[in-house]
């Protein structure tokens, strides 16, 4: 079987961790494929830099999967209106030209499923390959912009097309039921659906023995996202802390992460008092390795997230044998069931139960079992059963 990967989000030049869940997936396809299967990605971006010409392309033939990286022009003209119309037509010509090579790769074979991640345009990709090659294609859908607390962010149009993307889709998976149900809400169903959840490294996510010398370990606090305050509501976390700290000295905060709301943020720490003292420290955008080093350190991760479709960093951390206070919305309640065993949960925006959730944690961290929090995201989330999973899907849909 041949796999054509078309993503929206994936790591490239100028971002190594955009997208990297959809890569984690695609590595977890890899690993689980039989003998004679055969992957390859195409990925196309508007270029954050300067380009020789209107199309640069990056291929990295040395890795598990083929890949092929097109970048192209942000502004082809400089006038706004025809450029948004000509952006489309390269990243057009990105997917033709990276699906001539991959067939080139193939000794001239197509593939035989394509798989689209993340909608809407990878979407419409596919179903241009069905009409004109018959290739059946197969969705997965990330993205919160479909879960009821941002639907009302969808235009008509894009409705309309999505529902009729989806509907010709041989599949649609998604990483959380609810994310499936809010798509199915908008008309979007496919002959068949699959929720497969995202990817959890549980090597490199662990439980680690907690330092000697490490007095703030006790009560040390992490958050780790991007920093799009509408969505994942750092500005609460920060208000919540500024509020604890009389009663907790020494508490502190550690923020990882990237964004266009980082400057912002830091300027809103300050204005609450909380990097003098080291209450708040910001990370900025750390590799994993190091996200997995902060997480087994923290008694908690903390999450006031608006929007949620799955919650890798929520999952991370149980692999890290560490609770999480995070927001009932989303996909999270179905992630932590039975309620309790794995966090506190709280409404979204109530930000007197993220400070009493926050305190009883940090009170008493040993009420969670380590083991089991382990357990349980290596269940869900290992690249074997995700991988297998995708496999038995694939098999299904080409059958």
């Amino acid at each position: 079987m041949r796999i054509l990967h078309l993503p929206k989000w994936y790591p490239h030049r100028y971002d190594d961790q955009d997208g990297d869940f959809i890569e984690r997936h695609v590595a977890a396809i890899a690993a689980a494929a039989g003998p004679g299967a055969q992957l390859a990605v195409v990925f196309a971006a508007v270029a954050r830099g300067p380009l020789a010409s209107f199309i640069e392309e990056d291929i990295d033939l040395a890795g598990p999967v083929p890949t092929w990286r097109y970048y192209y022009r942000a502004r082809p003209t400089g006038w706004g209106p025809l450029d948004q119309l000509l952006k489309l037509g390269l990243w057009l010509a990105c997917q033709r030209r990276g699906y001539r090579a991959v067939r080139r790769h193939w000794g001239g074979a197509g593939p035989d499923l394509v798989h689209a991640h993340v909608l809407l345009r990878t979407g419409l990709a596919a179903w241009w390959l069905k009409a004109r090659r018959g290739i059946p294609y197969l969705i997965t859908e990330h993205w919160t912009l479909y879960l009821p607390a941002r639907v009302a962010q969808v235009g008509w149009w894009r409705r309309l097309l999505t529902r009729a993307v989806v509907r010709r889709a041989a599949a649609l998976h998604a990483v959380s039921q609810v994310l499936a149900d809010a798509l199915g809400a908008l008309g979007a169903r496919a002959m068949r659906t699959a929720v497969i959840a995202n990817v959890v490294d549980a090597n490199l996510f662990r439980p680690v023995a907690a330092g000697a010398d490490d007095p703030d370990q006790a009560r040390r606090l992490l958050h780790v996202a991007a920093h799009h305050d509408r969505v994942k509501n750092l500005s609460g976390v920060l208000r919540v802390v500024a509020a604890l700290r009389p009663a907790w000295p020494g508490l502190r905060l550690r923020v990882a992460g990237y964004g266009p709301d980082e400057a912002t943020l830091r300027r809103y720490a300050a204005e609450l008092g909380l990097l003098a003292d080291g209450t708040v420290v910001f990370l900025g955008k750390l590799p994993h390795a190091a996200v997995a080093a902060e997480m087994a350190q923290a008694t908690a991760l903390v999450s006031f997230s608006r929007a949620e479709t799955f919650g890798v960093v929520l999952l991370e951390a149980r692999a890290c044998g560490r609770p999480v206070v995070a927001t009932r919305m989303g996909s999270v309640p179905e992630l932590f069931a039975p309620e309790g065993a794995f966090g506190l949960l709280v409404a979204p925006d109530d930000e007197a139960a993220l400070a009493r959730a926050l305190a009883e944690v940090l009170a008493h961290p040993e009420q969670f079992d380590g083991a089991r929090l382990r357990a349980d995201a290596a269940a869900r989330c290992s690249p074997a059963a995700v991988g297998a999973a995708f496999w038995a899907l694939y098999a299904e849909v080409v059958s």
